[in-house]
């Protein structure tokens, strides 16, 4: 099988199982997924998607945010961790887009990137998901089921995205970085995971994995 076969018949099995994925942090519009994007990180999705609503009972927007104080925003978001870094970060992109970019989310990467709590994983996913820009924000479940499949080298995440945009279709992208995530979390674990039992291992996975 060549290289070309195996992605089309890994993109083949992602689209199958989930055909249409939906995004998995709750949000209504580019701001509150921005903030759900940021509160994200080292915390489950399923953790954020429950102090969301709290925070965004109070603070919907980037105007109504900095109506609060960077200690209440850590008050609040305190159980999705690293709050002290995660408030100021909130406080600050809400600051910067109410007095830099009139008070909309912006749809560019150099912008959203000059965001603190903003890196590049972050902007694509804001990209991707709020302004349907082909996107391929790589997370560790990414960069883990790439190399497994032997798509990447897997010595960075940045490598990882490149690889990733050089392998799939630019129209696939957004869908596929969420199908991805849904299959590692279903078949694809990083910890007790059986090769031989998984839909896309058991046929494309590298050697090292049988050993």
């Amino acid at each position: 099988m060549t290289k070309k076969e195996k992605v089309e018949d890994i993109v083949s099995t992602l689209q199958s199982l989930y055909p249409n994925p939906p995004i998995p942090l709750d949000h209504k519009d580019p701001f509150t997924l921005l903030v759900a994007v940021a509160l994200s990180a080292q915390c489950t999705d399923e953790r954020v998607n429950k102090i969301t609503p709290l925070l965004f009972a109070k603070a919907d927007n980037p105007f109504d945010m900095l109506k609060l104080s960077v200690e209440q925003i850590k008050e609040i978001i305190k159980p999705c961790g690293l709050s002290p870094m995660k408030s100021k970060g909130i406080y600050g992109m809400s600051k910067m887009i109410v007095e830099q970019f009139d008070g909309k989310v912006p749809d560019n990467f150099k912008d959203l990137e000059s965001m603190p709590a903003v890196g590049h994983k972050t902007a694509s996913v804001v990209m991707s998901q709020a302004f349907g820009v082909p996107s391929f924000p790589v997370d560790t479940h990414i960069h883990r089921l790439m190399y497994r499949w032997g798509l990447t080298t897997g010595k960075n995440v940045v490598q990882t995205e490149k690889d990733a945009k050089r392998l799939f279709n630019k129209e696939d992208w957004n869908d596929l970085h969420l199908q991805i995530i849904y299959f590692g979390r279903e078949y694809c674990p990083a910890q007790r995971h059986d090769p031989e039992q998984c839909p896309i291992c058991s046929k494309h996975g590298r050697k090292s994995l049988f050993k």
